[in-house]
């Protein structure tokens, strides 16, 4: 009787030994898991065009705002300066490599007359800004100061540069994300 007893028990450990290597095994692959699921997820992500990435926005109205005018410039920027014409609104700051990229591209926009430029400046201090336009050249009719960068989370910004199409009626119609280029503007010009 004796030997039915453990013989009866002797499977339950090789068992319980069983289960738990497996569980030990499934322990050490999860991390080897979870390793390849993130890789994959970022392989996925990283073919993706940043400058592609769609707003809220298209289609709505200009947020509401007022802002001051940078330093040593006479016109400010709010909503209602967006009204009754297409115009851009490029988003820079002077602490902004890329934003220096695209600053002849805006230049050129504003000799050719073709569409008003306004500049929203970011997180910038006023002398800075000041400086970089009266040193590099003012491409913009209107340049509001968005020191705290409230105004420019209201347009869903990411980041600098960035530039908006607003249509006649004050509405969203385009967002660009990074330097403007000469092709950016021949396929959406």
């Amino acid at each position: 009787m004796l030997s039915n007893a453990h013989s009866t028990a002797e499977p339950t450990g090789r068992q319980a030994d069983a289960s738990r290597q497996r569980r030990s095994r499934l322990v050490l692959l999860l991390p080897l898991v979870v390793f390849f699921g993130l890789v994959l997820a970022f392989a996925v992500r990283l073919d993706r065009d940043p400058s592609k990435i769609p707003s809220a926005l298209i289609g709505k109205p200009v947020p509401v705002f007022s802002l001051p005018p940078v330093k040593g410039r006479e016109l400010g920027l709010s909503n209602t300066d967006l009204d009754g014409g297409v115009s851009l609104v490029n988003v820079f700051a002077s602490w902004c490599v890329a934003c220096r990229e695209e600053h002849a591209l805006l230049m050129q926009l504003k000799a050719g007359g073709a569409v008003p430029v306004h500049g929203l400046d970011y997180k910038d201090e006023p002398d800075n800004a000041a400086r970089w336009l009266n040193s590099m050249g003012d491409p913009y009719t209107r340049t509001g100061a968005d020191r705290d960068g409230r105004v420019a989370i209201d347009w869903g910004v990411y980041g600098v540069p960035e530039t908006f199409v607003v249509s006649r009626d004050g509405r969203i119609a385009y967002k660009h994300i990074g330097p403007l280029t000469a092709k950016d503007l021949e396929q959406h010009g």
